[in-house]
């Protein structure tokens, strides 16, 4: 019933197996990855046809992850899976970054990838298992695909890199950093790291791409098995290839012209222009004209490209290494906790830093578990940032990788939770685009967390470098432009410290890169990000000495873990009056933790008296501060710490015989007591007669000890 291929081979110290033809046998590749007991099904499917008008490559790649596949029930009302998840998401562009450059230039047939999690056994991380299935998927499939592409998680602990590090392992290592390629080299780099210098960036990746070879191996074996035949492959007809030639000779000229204008917009204008007077040469075949469109995309790579490699000079007049003109601006929005303003050349970014208490922390509900963020970066790309009339609204897939890239640069420099109690989200807002944001936003939202007073370890800011290669000559730009990038064969991004980087990200639009190429972008990557942390220092240079005022004052204090109970009160009955009575904000940490966060200090003093009152013990001797809550033939009851009473017997009010309690205090009075002992039960007895009600001295010695007197029959 069954055309069943089943490839296994010992990889990282746990089994991966391949496996196709049992399960989806109607897409056109489908492949079963196992790696410990995590399980995805990984499909691939190609239209037999093109869309009329098509003139690019519609490719998507789903990665989606199922709550049964961890013994999970979906929360919410529908109780079924929902919108995909940052997680997806981001795993979703981890898939299609590498596989997208290994399709045929000019094919253009709508091509679905899916990888769907169907088990996790909560140590082997499915995202790996799910890249190198949609290689196998796409290797099977016929589809056109210069592949197959392989991927793995590199880890580096104790100064040894380790191989799919498991995900408790990955808490412990100072790099999570994912490689992907083919047998020839790199494709893509995904990184977070501890300031790693760049010597052991790069042996990582080195590192990653051989540790992946024997996964190659595994998927060509397993395609010489089952692989259907291959599709063939989109041919230029003479027509076409004649009219590209009509497109170069009469456009050329028009477009290196466009491109000697160095500022964006008219640039942009001029090229427009171009492109009009181009197809009108054409005639009136509309068909032509549409071809066309695409022809021109590919004239204006041959002459930058051309212009580049062999000048040395770059659209804006700019050689290979300048960065572009830096402006750092800190606190231009009063009301906000920290601010900045960051503007490299034509790109610019307004980053705004929020900090907030426990109670904002975000709670993430994965597959792995549930757990609490205190930090989070958000990224948002307005169409008026690039001149553009666009859709607003929920962010995108290119939003939601560039906000976890700049999150993976910032985090590894922040203060612990120990350190500084509060949740930060910092919110990038692009306001002009031409070149990386990304980076911008990373050089941002380390200025404006400083400009909010979080005591950043070091200063953190990150560069975009670009490769023009051709044959063997090739040229490293820093601090690219949006053209450079569109029309480039590489995205590199490297963000960073004085002392190390911190998120590395590569995407190679040709086949792949070598070694050498990537060492030379890491080192001049590391030579712009000391000029950008140069320029940013004058704005600031730390995180300010105290947090912004209009953010809340946050204190903490341990208190004992049996006290807990006391403190939330039935019901919670006991925190709810302390928040009303104080006005602050409270939380408490199952370890014993109490953070109070308020907006004056009144409301934190208030706080801490009443938990103080719950928590803490009488000190026998000492004197405290009292009100009389009840009167009594016997003496007095007064509220000294917090809730807690004590009595003050009518022999302790005063010096001498005291006939009634009402001749000494009455209730509400405010008096100075001294602990003098506890009753068989545990009561507190006081005394005021020691006491100067004055001043709040402790006068026993001068009083001397009440002798002792035979009890009366009322006692």
């Amino acid at each position: 019933m069954f055309n069943y291929f089943r490839k296994e081979i010992e990889w990282g110290g746990r089994p991966l197996v391949l496996e196709t033809g049992k399960i989806a046998r109607q897409a056109d590749g489908a492949v079963v990855v196992s790696y410990g007991d995590t399980i995805v099904l990984c499909t691939a499917v190609g239209a037999k046809t093109v869309k009329p008008g098509q003139d690019f490559f519609p490719l998507t790649v789903n990665y989606q992850e199922k709550a049964y596949a961890a013994g999970k029930i979906p929360g919410g009302f529908f109780k079924r899976e929902g919108r995909p998840g940052e997680n997806e998401t981001l795993n979703s562009r981890l898939i299609d970054r590498p596989i997208r450059p290994l399709f045929p230039e000019n094919f253009r047939n709508e091509v679905q990838v899916i990888a769907t999690v169907l088990s996790h056994d909560l140590e082997n991380d499915p995202a790996i298992p799910a890249l190198i299935g949609c290689s196998a998927a796409l290797t099977l499939s016929g589809i056109p695909f210069f592949g197959p592409v392989g991927g793995c998680r590199v880890g580096y602990i104790d100064g040894q890199y380790i191989l799919n590090p498991t995900i408790s392992q990955i808490s412990e290592s100072g790099l999570d950093l994912v490689v992907a390629g083919t047998a020839d080299g790199v494709l893509m780099v995904e990184s977070e790291a501890s300031e790693l210098s760049e010597e052991t960036m790069l042996g990582a990746v080195t590192f990653g791409h051989e540790a992946f070879q024997p996964v190659l191996d595994a998927i060509i074996s397993l395609a010489e098995h089952a692989a259907k035949a291959p599709w063939d492959l989109p041919e230029e007809t003479k027509e076409e290839i004649a009219l590209r030639k009509k497109v170069d000779t009469a456009g050329r000229k028009l477009i290196a012209a466009a491109y000697k204008e160095k500022a964006k917009q008219a640039r942009y204008e001029k090229l427009a222009a171009a492109k009009t007077a181009i197809i009108g040469k054409l005639g009136d075949d509309a068909d032509a004209a549409e071809k066309a469109k695409g022809m021109i995309k590919s004239l204006e790579a041959d002459v930058v490209r051309g212009s580049i490699l062999k000048t040395g000079m770059r659209i804006d007049g700019r050689d290979l290494k300048t960065v572009r003109p830096i402006v750092s601006e800190v606190g231009i929005l009063p009301r906000a906790h920290g601010s900045a303003l960051f503007t490299r050349g034509e790109t610019q970014a307004l980053v705004v830093a929020t900090l907030g208490t426990a109670q904002d922390e975000q709670i993430i509900d994965a597959l792995e578990g549930e757990y609490r963020t205190n930090f989070m970066l958000h990224y948002n790309f307005p169409p008026f940032s690039v001149g553009e009339c666009g859709r607003t609204g929920s962010p995108g897939r290119r939003e939601i990788g560039h906000g976890k890239l700049a999150w993976r640069a910032i985090r590894p420099l922040l203060p612990t939770k120990a350190e500084f109690p509060y949740t930060m989200r910092v919110v990038s807002e692009i306001t002009e685009s031409n070149g990386s944001s990304s980076m911008a936003t990373v050089c941002g939202s380390s200025l404006s967390l400083m400009d909010a007073g979080v005591p950043l370890k070091r200063p953190v800011a990150g560069i975009a470098m670009g490769l023009i290669k051709e044959g063997e000559d090739f040229a490293v730009l820093t601090d690219i432009l949006g053209d450079e990038d569109h029309l480039g064969d590489m995205d590199f991004k490297v963000a960073g410290t004085e002392q190390g980087i911190t998120a590395l990200q590569m995407d190679i639009k040709i086949t792949s890169i070598t070694p050498e190429i990537m060492k030379i972008a890491l080192d001049q990557a590391r030579e712009g990000r000391m000029h950008i942390l140069g320029e940013m220092s004058r704005a600031l240079t730390e995180g300010r000495s105290d947090v912004s005022s209009t953010a809340p004052r946050i204190t903490t204090m341990s208190v004992p873990k049996e006290k807990i109970r006391d403190i939330i009160g039935s019901g919670g009955k006991t925190i709810r009056e302390i928040v009303e009575y104080s006005g602050a904000k409270i939380d408490i940490g199952d370890d014993g933790t109490v953070t109070i966060a308020s907006t004056a200090e009144e409301q934190t003093k208030k706080a801490l008296e009443r938990i103080n009152g719950i928590v803490v013990e009488p000190e026998i001797g000492k004197i405290y501060d009292g009100k009389v809550v009840k009167t009594a033939d016997f003496g007095a009851f007064v509220n000294f710490l917090g809730a807690r009473d004590g009595l003050v017997h009518i022999s302790e009010l005063t010096q001498g015989r005291v006939n009634r309690t009402t001749d000494v205090v009455k209730q509400g009075d405010t008096v100075k007591v001294k602990v003098i002992g506890f009753d068989d039960r545990g009561k507190v007895k006081l005394s005021m007669r020691v006491v100067d009600q004055a001043t709040g001295a402790d006068i026993t010695s001068e009083v001397g000890e009440k002798p002792a007197r035979a009890p009366r029959r009322e006692d």
